[in-house]
């Protein structure tokens, strides 16, 4: 029985079924409803991903001159997406969803591909995330923490910003190679229609980006697709229209270039080659495997705790210190989403900062992410769409998401000699070099020399003299292959 002075707010606030008990709905002061339009905004903030995934891994070439192709990389994004995001809602119980990381990607594509097969890498990135749960479950991620600085954490995060804006800029053609110069804007000048239709996608994403409007960056993308269709379809006279860097857009002419089956053929691409991993990697090197290893490690592992207290403070979920009830949780699915998108050849699946469009809307567990997935997997059935997307129309995202990534630049101490010589070396390098594995390489080499002269070698974590030993002789392979022969 009621206590007889309980009020109707007590009464409100009491579990109304055992959905509401296990994913703590009501005790955290939500409704299913909120939680439903949660997952739905979160859906619309994050699903550019489908479209920009691809044209990022599926382009890219292996060490073969091989590449995965659009319509196989778009199916196998939404539908990782999916299961990542169901598996995260079930799971945690918190309102964060999953899919390609942005960043992580373009590890995949520029860092990892160009030095082995795309079956080789899928197997890498499997490993990578059994690596990670194994260090989810035993706890050793706070020995990892302890290991990289957190100004060296951030700078890692501003680089890939910059490296994804670098990308973006010269995918777009916008900037190239020049005459007497390193980079020039394209053509010279800004000349051509593709180049204006980047420039108009970029604008009007950054217009609806500083608006706060839902899904700003998938609209700036649909919006610079249609004009680049409405252009093609008036001015182009050719096979290859205008002169688009890849993919010459054009309108539907069928249902089929709306709708179809999803392709799953590159689903479990990473068994071609058997499963003898020392044989199938022998070309690489240890020394470098080891590096592309830990860099996808490091990578995955900084950017989902950044994004889980991130998202975590925003939806009032995280205590003063950053901490969540059932971090462990999070960080299994997370790294169970990893070895999901190396099985679905779809990159590596991390939590997406777009989970605070759904937090905004009043998303506080695991529905939201629930429903999420279910809108990625119905996305799975639309991927032909992605084939009328020019990477003109596409990368003004890639800019922005930099520019999101370097306003954390703003939390490192520049005054600490060795963590602004590293970050300011991790930073440059990654773009400078076109390698993410480049920058945070040199980052952790810089910062460690700096701690020596400085009569501060003491304080650094030995898993990062480690660290920059392994990178050392990495760096140093060509050097010492010329010795050794």
């Amino acid at each position: 029985m009621n206590a007889p002075n309980a009020s109707p707010t007590e009464h409100t606030r009491r579990p109304t079924g055992p959905v509401d008990r296990y994913f703590k709905i009501t005790e955290r002061g939500s409704t299913l409803g909120t939680e439903i339009r949660g997952g739905m905004a979160t859906f619309f903030a994050m699903a550019y991903i489908v479209v920009l995934n691809p044209l990022i891994i599926g382009t890219a070439e292996d060490i073969n001159g091989d590449t995965l192709g659009l319509p196989g990389v778009a199916a196998m994004t939404a539908l990782v997406a999916a299961l990542s995001c169901i598996l995260m809602g079930v799971v945690s119980r918190y309102p964060f969803a999953i899919a390609a990381g942005m960043g992580l990607n373009a590890i995949v594509a520029y860092g990892i591909a160009p030095l082995m097969s795309w079956a080789d890498v899928f197997l890498l990135i499997i490993v990578e995330g059994v690596l990670l749960l194994i260090l989810v479950l035993t706890g050793f991620r706070t020995a990892v923490f302890a290991a990289i600085p957190p100004g060296l954490k951030i700078a890692i995060a501003v680089g890939v910003g910059l490296f994804l804006a670098m990308i973006g800029l010269v995918n777009a053609g916008f900037i190239q190679s020049g005459d007497g110069t390193v980079v020039q804007l394209g053509n010279g000048g800004l000349n051509g229609w593709p180049i204006l239709i980047f420039v108009i996608g970029l604008l009007v994403s950054i217009a609806l980006y500083v608006r706060n409007v839902r899904g700003a960056l998938l609209l700036g993308i649909v919006v610079a697709t249609a004009l680049a269709i409405v252009v093609e379809s008036l001015l182009g006279d050719g096979a290859e229209g205008l002169g688009w860097a890849l993919t010459v857009p054009s309108l539907p002419t069928s249902v089929d270039d709306l709708v179809a089956v999803p392709d799953v053929s590159l689903l479990g691409l990473f068994t071609e080659g058997g499963f003898n991993i020392a044989e199938r990697w022998s070309d690489v090197g240890v020394a470098t495997v080891i590096m592309l290893i830990f860099t996808l490690l490091l990578a995955d592992f900084f950017d989902t705790m950044g994004t889980m207290v991130g998202v975590a403070h925003q939806g009032g979920l995280a205590d003063d210190e950053g901490n969540i009830e059932g971090t462990r949780e999070v960080l299994v699915a997370d790294s169970v989403g990893t070895i999901l998108g190396g099985l679905g050849s779809a990159s590596v699946a991390t939590l997406y900062a777009e989970s605070a469009a759904g937090v905004g809307e009043g998303a506080r567990t695991g529905i939201a992410p629930i429903v999420t997935g279910a809108m990625f997997l119905i996305a799975t059935l639309f991927t032909p769409l992605v084939s009328l997307v020019p990477f003109e129309a596409a990368t003004p995202v890639l800019v922005i998401v930099g520019f999101m990534m370097l306003t954390q630049v703003t939390n490192i101490d520049f005054k600490d000699p060795a963590i602004g010589i590293g970050s300011f070396l991790a930073m440059i390098m990654m773009p400078f070099t076109y390698s993410i594995a480049n920058g945070i390489g040199f980052g952790l080499l810089g910062f460690a020399f700096v701690m020596l002269v400085t009569g501060r070698a003491r304080r650094v974590h030995p898993l990062l003299w480690l660290i920059s030993v392994v990178f050392l002789i990495h760096f140093a392979e060509p050097a010492i292959y010329a010795l050794i022969g």
